[in-house]
């Protein structure tokens, strides 16, 4: 099992209904160390820098939207980045898949995501698919000094720049 580290997003509608601690208390099992945290209000340019890979999508702009709170009225969303073996696929396994309807019904996004009578797609959170997507979106979210140890990137060493998207 190796070590990793992944970012965790509790998104705005999560934090709109009041579910920040529901959606931890669902993570806490899994006995991973959370190794920085911090409640960030998302600029346009972190939201398009997070999403980059869905340029291209017709729901881009919504989706950029969505993560900066402009559609729930929610000025910021948690940010986490937990630590400890397989904390990539562990965290994602609890989420769920992507889409609520898709999900297991007692995954985070199986029991609290939904879609809207307005077609909005309320998943609750976001988690790192893969060890790259991680490293990427830690350096976009968190400088070095904010977490509580040194990230290994894929060169081996540690994350030592942090993005300018924001």
């Amino acid at each position: 099992m190796a070590e990793q580290a992944t970012l965790v997003i509790i998104k705005p509608d999560a934090i709109k209904r009041g579910m920040m601690g529901e959606v931890l208390s669902r993570l806490e099992p899994l006995h991973l160390e959370i190794i920085g945290a911090k409640a960030v209000r998302v600029s346009q340019a972190l939201a398009e820098a997070h999403y980059q890979d869905l340029r291209q999508k017709p729901f881009f702009r919504e989706l950029i939207d969505y993560l900066q709170g402009k559609l729930h009225g929610t000025s910021f969303v948690l940010a986490l980045v937990f630590w400890g073996p397989d904390a990539i696929e562990r965290v994602r396994q609890v989420a769920g898949a992507t889409h609520p309807e898709q999900a297991d019904p007692v995954s985070i996004r199986g029991a609290l995501g939904r879609m809207t009578s307005a077609g909005v797609m309320e998943n609750v959170l976001h988690a790192s698919a893969d060890p790259q997507e991680a490293l990427r979106e830690i350096a976009l979210w968190f400088t070095p000094q904010e977490l509580l140890r040194p990230v290994p990137t894929s060169r081996s060493g540690s994350i030592r720049i942090r993005s300018k998207a924001r």
